[in-house]
């Protein structure tokens, strides 16, 4: 494991929340740095809306934010148990869950995941989230990853929750519902440019993202100005 960019990680999570704090950049970042350095394939964010209800806020590939859409849609799956027990769930291989998750288990299988692990989003007693860690072979997590990816999620968790003070639960779900509005609009702006280069989502992401942190803006502005058409993107990379 690169410790430098472990470190790293560490302080950018635990240093975020600044004026102009971009809440999707940073959970992708947490999803990202998850894949770069834990040894899985794929890695997902859940937070939980004003209603307590979990959506999906990041995810390192198309294929598993669809993955995760599909078990927050049938209401089973590891990150959900996760969330709502507020303790680790690990599945060194998802086929032998299909009596526990019948629908979960036989859709992770045929999108290529053999492996998931689900870690709680906590602050003590809070529980704001799930994140969750992919594999594409069976077999049990490293104990010390698991304890890194823990730990990540818990910095995260309170970088999200540090600014809170008496009036901590509206502002955690203004936060949140900035985020998801801000989700919406990102899936839209993947969409009109996936359609208009002829590329996959997951590439129209990547390349909405760069542009993003290459002009120093927010990902929700850029993706707003795009699709009102503001924002021509001269210069994006694909």
């Amino acid at each position: 494991m690169d410790q430098q960019l472990l470190s790293r990680t560490f302080v950018e999570l635990a240093d975020n929340l600044v004026a102009d704090f971009d809440l999707m950049d940073f959970l992708c970042l947490l999803a990202d740095r998850c894949v770069g350095m834990l040894g899985v394939n794929a890695a997902g964010v859940l937070l939980a809306d004003r209603n307590g209800e979990l959506r999906v806020m990041a995810a390192s590939s198309e294929q598993v934010r669809l993955l995760e859409l599909f078990q927050l849609q049938n209401d089973e799956g590891p990150c959900l148990e996760s969330f709502r027990t507020g303790a680790p769930v690990s599945v060194p291989d998802v086929t032998t869950e299909i009596h526990r998750w019948p629908r979960f288990a036989a859709q992770a299988h045929r999108s290529g995941f053999a492996a998931v692990q689900a870690l709680p989003m906590r602050l003590r007693d809070e529980v704001v989230g799930a994140l969750n860690l992919f594999r594409s072979d069976a077999g049990p997590f490293d104990p010390v990853g698991t304890l890194i990816a823990q730990a990540l999620a818990d910095v995260a968790t309170i970088s999200l929750l540090q600014q809170r003070t008496t009036h901590r639960s509206t502002i955690l779900n203004e936060q949140l519902q900035t985020a998801l509005s801000s989700r919406i609009l990102i899936e839209q702006a993947k969409g009109k440019l996936a359609e208009r280069l002829d590329i996959d989502m997951e590439q129209a992401f990547s390349a909405l993202r760069a542009y993003a942190r290459a002009h120093n803006r927010r990902l929700s502005d850029l993706a707003r100005t795009f699709i009102d058409g503001t924002e021509p993107l001269n210069g994006l990379v694909v």
